[in-house]
């Protein structure tokens, strides 16, 4: 950018441009016509002008040889001359834009050309662009250093600089060509430009509309009238082809609507005269409202019956006239022909339109057409990816009869790599015969290599940051290699994995993961904070492998070895619980079901999952089921044994308008082979281990807290003190540490989401925004009820309380009321010091329901989600919360 203060030897203004005026009807927008060079140069008249040519001489030129600017006219030594033959000599000079000046002077014959060259351009320098960035306009400027200055090539560029802006909506934009004269008959070409403001839709007006208001049609628009509440939507902006496509919108309203007269008579795009903001008015024809009259299929094709495709049409005689529903008509009788094999079958509707009793007859026909068949797949665009992987997710193959069915079912399998564009396109072709089709699939690769480092924050994990490297096409062969390390502040975890979908060429996935994790368990203080109690390490791997059953039916297999240590932090958790000096797991600090988590274990189990898929993307669904039924065994090997059972499902349906519509469900079952098991103390306890559980809450279940939902103890402490009468008080204490809540999980649980994704207009979309709002409901539970501190025999009996001495302290129990009963306490122990009560809670499977709405935004920061939702049904000693959010960065 050339800085607008620099100093210039001379600056000449080229040309101007002159803007729209008034309230045009078509916007124009247009240079002002550069100045003409002058006229040529008279004879002077005392010189006769005719005569004959003794010679010609050229004087001026810097650049050109006096031969090449000889060869431009037709001046030669001894032919004769006139004025007319020296105007003529002049004119064709000036065409050659190489010139500023010319003059012919005549001695008696002796011809005299003098020029003055036009300079040659330095450099082509840009000033006041913003919002369009050089690298946007360079491509529009023609000229170029080192080529011959010519007004015709500057207003040319303007004119195109002009045009780029008026296509990003700015039509008060100006631009004004400046040159700067250098020495040597050089200058720079300067363009000042003056962006101006995007000029926006003002106003709407319809005239001509009486059965539907103005509201209406505008909405069925695709530009809409600038509003202090369309900050975000690129729609406000005017776009003359926008315009275009606007009238074809409303054409379209109306004739599903059933007016088959309607046309757009006139539609005008007026500019205000601060020439800011433009007007468009719309005149419009009505005309009457049809219904469908008689309505048929006649085929020509011998294996499509006319008769029963006309009982399949979903118009009928007297409903109101629908085009759309004859375009959709049309698509589906062509694309049942194909299902037939008939790739080229014409089904052209015929309207017999009747005025008197406005009534619309159609006949759909079919034309004959052979019956086709695949003569070739061409792949094309795939630079990376090698063609069998594109080939192998095709239902069709040379020499099978044409499906259009199965050729959309490629299209879709082929999406579902997520290795190319999603402008996907399957074309079809005519063979070298009419019975012959060729199927033209043109692809566009995308990355499908990710190195990635991230930070971020989320109500989850806290503050995370994660480096990872994905290949999912790995050397073009659909392979998929990863490694990650993620670190949070309650979780760890190093991985590696490695997937072949197609193991020496057969329809056999194969894969393994190795993994490190770490986490770090925590439980609820009174103010919401957390600490941690338990830690779980688990070191381990996973062999994989799947199989089709039928197109849409898989099997996947799995076995999957664990070596799992589970720890409580001495410091906080132990101590020398029998005098001995021995430290151990202390139920009065930890809770007997923490200590009953500890310790190593090893898990040896298979498993497998089958799969029903007919979502038509994998990634981003629209449409379609999908079924997973799962189950583990533990117990070949090891020292852990249960059968853990999952089923889950989705299905999504398009709404129409681009919403989308999901119902999806889940549930699962752990039952432990392992038979009784008991506590320290001796008590029974739950088969299934802590770690082993489900759990619910964030994120599964919007509106309650991360494992706020299900089987949970909460310890409450109490302050006490010995009245005089040997009577006991006790007072609940306040503060961060007055309230433990330990989630400890279930053996059974359900899940049930209903939601609807909401789409915005084009400029929320380029933002990446994608608003939901939906409902969740689910439960967890079947837990055989814990040991809690200070129960008898299963029955919560008073305070567990601390009887002190100087030297050690002891449990003891204290009546819940204090009636008068005093703390029994060992000998040399003379006071009860503090006390405290647990309570169970939450093991009911009666569903807990959420309902609220989110937001996914590709931010430029990164991912960001939020959801905001409101717990309608929860049961006591759940956890609910309000907001939840994620976000991270990627660099």
């Amino acid at each position: 950018m050339m800085s607008s203060n620099r100093q210039r030897p001379v600056v000449v203004a080229l040309l101007a441009t002159t803007m729209i005026a008034g309230m045009s009807a078509v916007p124009a927008v247009a240079a002002q016509a550069a100045p003409q060079p002058a006229a040529p140069a008279p004879v002077p008249a005392a010189v006769p002008a005719a005569g004959t040519i003794r010679s010609v001489a050229v004087s001026g030129q810097q650049r050109l040889e006096p031969d090449t600017v000889l060869s431009y006219t037709k001046l030669r030594v001894g032919q004769p001359f006139t004025q007319e033959t020296l105007d003529q000599a002049l004119r064709d000079l000036y065409e050659t834009e190489l010139f500023a000046d010319v003059q012919i002077r005549n001695d008696n014959g002796a011809l005299t050309v003098e020029v003055k060259e036009n300079p040659v351009i330095n450099r082509i320098v840009l000033e006041g662009n913003k919002r369009l960035k050089e690298d946007k306009i360079r491509p529009e400027i023609k000229l170029a250093p080192r080529q011959i200055y010519t007004r015709s090539k500057v207003r040319a560029d303007v004119a195109r600089i002009i045009e780029l802006y008026r296509r990003q909506g700015r039509f008060a934009a100006t631009v004004e060509p400046k040159m700067v004269q250098l020495d040597q008959n050089r200058v720079d070409i300067v363009f000042e430009i003056s962006e101006g403001p995007k000029s926006k839709v003002r106003q709407i007006n319809i005239i001509g509309n009486e059965k539907f208001k103005d509201g209406e049609l505008r909405g069925q628009m695709v530009t809409k009238q600038s509003r202090w509440f369309r900050i975000f939507s690129s729609g406000t902006s005017y776009d003359p082809d926008r315009l275009a496509y606007d009238q074809q919108k409303l054409r379209q309203f109306y004739l599903t609507n059933g007016y088959a007269d309607f046309r757009v008579i006139s539609a005008v795009a007026e500019l205000t005269p601060d020439k800011q903001d433009f007007i468009i008015t719309y005149v419009v024809e009505e005309g009457q409202r049809y219904k469908f009259g008689d309505v048929k299929v006649t085929s020509d094709i011998r294996d499509l019956s006319g008769d029963s495709l006309t009982k399949m049409l979903p118009m009928k005689k007297g409903n109101w006239y629908n085009a759309k529903q004859v375009e959709d008509t049309v698509d589906t009788l062509s694309e049942t022909a194909g299902l037939f094999g008939y790739a080229f079958a014409d089904v052209q509707p015929d309207f017999n339109r009747d005025k008197d009793t406005l009534t619309m007859g159609i006949d759909f026909r079919i034309a004959n057409a052979p019956r086709v068949y695949v003569e070739r797949v061409d792949i094309n665009g795939n630079t990376l990816t090698q063609d069998k992987v594109i080939r192998r997710e095709f239902r069709l193959a040379e020499g099978d009869a044409f499906n259009s069915f199965l050729v959309k079912r490629s299209k879709d399998r082929i999406n579902s790599l997520g290795f190319f564009q999603e402008k996907l396109d399957i074309e079809q072709k005519p063979g070298s015969a009419p019975d012959r089709i060729v199927l033209e699939t043109n692809v566009q690769e995308k990355s499908t290599g990710e190195l990635s480092l991230s930070a971020g924050f989320s109500s989850l994990e806290r503050f995370i940051v994660s480096a990872s490297i994905t290949q999912r096409n790995f050397r073009g062969k659909g392979q998929e290699l990863r490694t990650s390390v993620n670190y949070s502040a309650y979780s760890k975890s190093v991985e590696v994995g490695f997937t072949e979908p197609y193991f020496m060429d057969k329809n056999i996935a194969l894969g393994g993961d190795i993994y490190r994790r770490d986490l770090n368990s925590f439980r609820y203080l009174t103010d919401n904070s957390r600490d941690t109690t338990y830690e779980q390490s688990t070191t381990g791997f996973q062999l994989r492998a799947g199989v089709p059953i039928t197109e849409y039916m898989s099997l996947a297999l799995r076995y999957t070895l664990n070596f799992d240590n589970v720890t409580l932090d001495k410091d906080t958790y132990y101590s020398d619980t029998d005098g001995n000096g021995t430290t151990e797991c202390d139920p009065i600090l930890a809770g007997r079901y923490l200590c009953d988590a500890i310790g190593k274990r090893t898990t040896s189990s298979v498993g497998y999952s089958l799969i029903y898929d007919t979502r038509d993307n994998r990634i981003r669904p629209t449409r379609g089921n999908n079924i997973v039924l799962s189950q583990d065994f533990a117990g070949l090997g090891g020292s852990v044994k249960y059968v853990r059972t999952r089923i889950n499902g989705a299905k999504y349906w398009p709404l129409g308008g681009g919403f989308i519509f999901s119902l999806s469900g889940e549930g699962g079952y752990i039952h432990s082979l392992e038979g009784d098991r008991r506590d320290s103390t001796g008590n029974l306890v739950d088969p299934v281990r802590l770690t082993d559980r489900f759990f619910l809450g964030e994120p599964q279940v919007r509106g309650f807290d991360i494992r706020g939902i299900g089987p949970r103890v909460i310890r409450r402490y109490y302050t006490t003190t010995t009245n005089s009468d040997g009577s006991f008080t006790g007072v609940e204490t306040t503060g961060s540490n007055s309230r433990t809540d330990d989630a400890l999980g279930g053996r059974i649980y359900y899940l049930a989401h209903a939601e609807v994704e909401i789409p915005l207009g084009s400029g929320a979309r380029e933002m990446g925004l994608r608003p939901s709002v939906f409902v969740d409901a689910g439960a967890v539970g079947g837990l055989k009820n814990p040991s809690l501190i200070g129960e008898t025999n299963g029955v919560n009996s008073g305070f567990p309380g601390y009887c002190s001495s100087s030297t050690n302290t002891a449990l003891t129990t204290v009546k819940a009321t204090g009636s008068a009963v005093a703390p029994i306490c060992p000998a040399n122990y003379d006071t009860v010091s503090g006390a405290f009560v647990e309570q169970y809670y939450g093991d009911t499977l009666k569903p807990r329901v959420s309902v609220g709405f989110g937001v996914n935004w590709n931010s430029p920061f990164g991912p960001f989600r939020i959801d905001i939702a409101k717990a309608l049904l929860k049961e006591p000693g759940d956890d609910t919360k309000l907001i939840t959010f994620n976000v991270g960065t990627q660099f």
